[in-house]
């Protein structure tokens, strides 16, 4: 890369493998969105076939893993704009992975908060 960028200065150093220019970037950075962009596809599809509104756990792990592979994309490019467009994402989702797997283990014990 030409210019330095926002965290290459900082980065650079230990992590020389994050700034190394190749075209496997480009296939990782596409990866990560058809990853992340497959949730839609997905959840429209389960919508669909039950002819109401779905959002299927797969959505929030997809949500999640193309979010994380999106970050790491962002953070070899190297542009603030890009970095802060996914740098809480993971966060949100994970969050949203552990209520998932909360209300899961309620409803297979049968100890549902929400019941009287």
């Amino acid at each position: 890369m030409n210019d330095p960028g926002f965290l290459q200065p900082f980065l650079g150093a230990r992590l020389p493998w994050l700034y190394h220019e190749s075209g496997y970037w480009t296939i990782f950075g596409v990866f990560g969105n058809a990853l992340f962009s497959s949730r839609f596809l997905l959840q429209w599809l389960q919508s669909e076939r039950h002819k109401r509104l779905i959002v299927p756990p797969i959505f929030w792990h997809l949500s999640f893993w193309g979010s994380v592979v999106c970050l790491v994309y962002a953070l070899h490019i190297d542009k603030l704009p890009v970095i802060l467009g996914y740098v809480f994402l993971p966060f949100l989702y994970a969050r949203n992975l552990r209520l998932l797997r909360r209300s899961n283990d309620h409803t297979v014990t049968g100890h549902d908060e929400n019941k009287k």
